[in-house]
């Protein structure tokens, strides 16, 4: 699989942005998805993930109710919808599929990356 992500710029702090995953492949729907963070001098941390149907989803505490992961499986593709924006977001964000199950906060549990795309919240 391989996970190209897009949509991240500059914004002002409680503006939003949405980030999509495209994924290559025939097995998307097979995949649980995430999305993680990086800031610099930071670990990659755990954003969000959503399960093969999009039916379980799990969260970070720190962005819940203000980001929503979604996907589309007949389009390959993942969302994060990212609402309320503040300046500890600014990170490059990156996607991720996992093979297993059950979701997972753990970057070890996921087998392929995305290239990342940064997101810059200005205060």
């Amino acid at each position: 699989v391989q996970l190209q992500a897009s949509g991240g710029g500059l914004v002002q702090a409680g503006g939003s942005l949405r980030l999509s995953c495209a994924a290559s492949g025939r097995t998307f729907s097979s995949y649980v998805m995430g999305w993680f963070c990086q800031a610099p001098g930071k670990e990659r941390e755990f954003v969000a993930a959503i399960g093969w149907s999009g039916g379980n989803t799990r969260y970070a505490d720190s962005v819940k109710g203000r980001f929503t992961i979604s996907r589309d499986n007949a389009k390959n593709t993942v969302y994060l919808q990212m609402n309320s924006l503040k300046s500890e977001d600014t990170a490059v964000y990156y996607c991720a599929a996992d093979r297993g199950w059950p979701i997972s906060e753990l970057t070890t549990a996921y087998d392929y990356w995305g290239q990342g795309t940064q997101v810059t919240v200005s205060s």
